[in-house]
């Protein structure tokens, strides 16, 4: 294996570069990774890229191989698929997901890249981290056969999570957005989709991922009485608004966090971070998530192609870069 790879950096907000970066020998109980694919998590990225994460979050926002600090020069990315060249004879030659960041090849222990499944496709496997969410908030929510499920926002964690829940029997799951394009990418997962004025209502379950101030006031407004909102939307710095003086106390509405660094308390002595995302990775078998993989690029591009990502004149679920 080389002893030197290339990785995408943030030299400051709104300005990335390609480094060359040295390895280190591969020890006892790590892998050497060749990375084949990684993925653009646009949402989260793009907050990085533009310099948004607050200070109070600095610590708790650290990607698990983050290098550097926010909001700059720093490598940051969770979602690696690679092939190990150097390790335990098990995982030799084997495809496995790493929450690492934009990097050529690197060095980490075996015990963080998880297999991935033979009937998955290694191109499909960046999504295993966004699975990983969208697992977690269904945990979190623990919705019911039957539930009437509003899904507010259809972009990469949110069809992720209408993706999970499209199997859950007798359930009414539909996807809400601005955007009526993602009714395909809801056809694909097989659940229902519509805009946000003529969204089914009287809902057991929403779970907001729009980010914005709007998407959270009409999933509010959506619930049925005693209903929640799994609030998967992460706002950086911005403030954000909710009206809570009309039927929020008189109906019973409540509102939950949900957020990937933490087991859910009903899971945390049964379940650990390693099952999490081998279950994500399983249900990646399924290849009517390929819908949330919109757009390819090469590595050497990934300086040109995060603006346009960030700033939104490239539209993206999640961007694959490709590497030679």
């Amino acid at each position: 294996m080389e002893r030197t790879a290339n990785a995408y950096w943030l030299r400051s907000p709104g300005a990335g570069e390609i480094r060359p970066v040295p390895l280190p020998e591969v020890g006892p109980d790590e892998v050497g990774v060749r990375t084949l694919y990684s993925g653009v998590s646009r949402g989260t990225e793009a907050l990085v890229f533009g310099g948004r994460v607050p200070p109070s979050q600095h610590q708790t926002m650290r990607a698990p191989f983050q290098d550097g600090d926010f909001p700059g020069p720093v490598k940051y990315g969770y979602l690696n698929v690679g092939v190990v060249e150097e390790g335990p004879p098990d995982l030799l030659d084997r495809a496995v997901f790493c929450l690492y960041p934009h990097q050529t090849r690197y060095v980490v222990p075996a015990d963080a890249v998880t297999l991935i499944p033979e009937d998955v496709a290694p191109e499909r496997a960046v999504l295993a981290g966004t699975l990983e969410t969208a697992v977690n908030a269904a945990w979190d929510a623990a919705p019911l056969v039957g539930d009437r499920i509003a899904v507010v926002g259809g972009g990469m964690v949110g069809c992720a999570v209408a993706g999970v829940l499209a199997g859950l029997p007798g359930a009414r799951v539909q996807l809400v957005d601005v955007d009526p394009s993602r009714a395909r990418i809801a056809a694909a997962l097989g659940v229902g989709f519509a805009e946000p004025p003529a969204a089914h209502g009287d809902c057991d379950l929403v779970f907001h991922t729009s980010g914005t101030a709007d998407g959270l006031g009409r999933s509010l407004e959506l619930l049925a009485a005693d209903g929640s909102v799994v609030e998967l939307s992460w706002y950086g710095d911005r403030e954000i608004t909710v009206r809570l003086g009309e039927a929020f106390h008189s109906r019973r509405l409540a509102i939950r966090s949900s957020q990937v660094g933490m087991l859910p308390p009903a899971r945390r002595g049964r379940r650990s971070f390693a099952d999490r995302m081998a279950l994500a990775l399983q249900l990646l078998a399924d290849p009517a998530f390929d819908t949330l993989i919109t757009g390819e690029s090469s590595f050497d591009e990934l300086p040109a192609v995060m603006p346009r990502l960030a700033d939104g004149t490239l539209p993206a679920l999640c961007h694959r870069i490709r590497y030679p």
